[in-house]
């Protein structure tokens, strides 16, 4: 399989916007700093070789003109990232735009099967740039020869999470369509206390296991290196207890964790408001190897635990450590 690279451009908003530097909340900043992936295919009804070229050429011309559009009322992601210190970042509103890459696919769509040959349809972050020549966005349209096209898009996980990702693709889709906006992002993350001293010490903080390091596995020792290489997963329990617990054979008195992505938006006092954009999902969550029944009580358990007054004290936790790089 060859994908074959056609363009490379960075698509600028068709307007001016608000510049200046926006304080990220704790929300944004306790990750790793990486973009996250979306891929949508789309077909094209049967037509000759001349359509699908001419089709293709007005796909692209579109996109890229919807998404300089799109980018006006979603300015910050045209932005770059700033290490400020201890591991803290800044978003620079900078207008410098998003990059788009336009390729070519000698497959048809529905010829293939799932594989990691096909994740040269999603556009790949260079980290190796300097955090501030990074864009945050990065999209990736690909022509199928049936005339088929796939549009991949990844977005930095510092600045938006899957709800606020998912609003900005709905609003593109409709500018793209010629409808008018439905929902208007809302920037001000203050509303999560970003860029605000903590409020109270961290020996009044409440308890968040979800910051701790995962449990070891008994009778071995492992390197903060080796713990840097694991990824979690948000997976169900009876998939959890009957593919990674039992799978692997752990003892049964073996402690494991599980941490579950709760969205925040309506559990906060007030709710944030409509639109709001950026990261505001919550951590929870511990696991033990017993029963599925046990396991599916202690996930229900977790996500009902995340309140505003657990997100709240999140919140401070997070405000009072010296230096976040422990949890990136």
């Amino acid at each position: 399989m060859a994908v074959t690279l056609k363009a490379c451009y960075i698509v600028k908003l068709i307007e001016t916007t608000w510049c200046g530097r926006v304080s990220l909340s704790e929300w944004d900043q306790r990750g790793k700093v990486t973009h996250v992936p979306i891929i949508y295919f789309y077909r094209t009804p049967s037509q000759n070789s001349l359509t699908q070229h001419n089709n293709a050429i007005n796909i692209a011309s579109n996109s890229k003109d919807s998404l300089s559009r799109a980018l006006v009322p979603f300015y910050p992601l045209a932005g770059r990232l700033h290490w400020i210190n201890n591991g803290r970042l800044e978003l620079d509103c900078n207008a410098m735009g998003i990059q788009f890459i336009s390729s070519t696919l000698e497959d048809n769509l529905g010829d293939f099967s799932p594989s990691s040959e096909y994740n040269y349809l999603v556009p790949t972050a260079d980290y190796t740039l300097p955090i501030h020549d990074l864009p945050l966005v990065l999209v990736q349209l690909t022509r199928f020869k049936c005339g088929g096209v796939s549009i991949a898009i990844t977005f930095s996980h510092a600045v938006v999470d899957g709800p606020s990702a998912l609003h900005f693709m709905c609003e593109w889709a409709r500018l793209a369509s010629g409808e008018p906006m439905q929902t208007v992002p809302f920037h001000d993350r203050k509303v999560l206390r970003a860029g605000e001293p903590p409020s109270v010490p961290t020996t009044e903080c409440h308890a968040h296991t979800e910051f701790d390091e995962p449990p070891l596995l008994l009778g071995q020792i492992e390197s903060t290196e080796e713990r840097k290489k694991k990824t979690a997963m948000a997976i169900t329990g009876h998939i959890y207890m009957e593919k990674c617990i039992k799978a692997r054979g752990h003892k049964e008195d073996q402690p494991t964790a599980l941490t579950v992505i709760v969205d925040s938006r309506g559990r906060m006092e007030p709710p944030l408001p409509k639109g709001y954009f950026g990261n505001a999902t919550s951590l929870a969550g511990d696991l033990v190897s017993k029963s599925l029944g046990y396991a599916s009580s202690r996930i229900r358990e977790a996500v009902e635990r995340i309140t505003y007054e657990y997100v709240r004290w999140g919140i401070e936790f997070l405000k009072n450590q010296e230096d976040l790089r422990r949890f990136n």
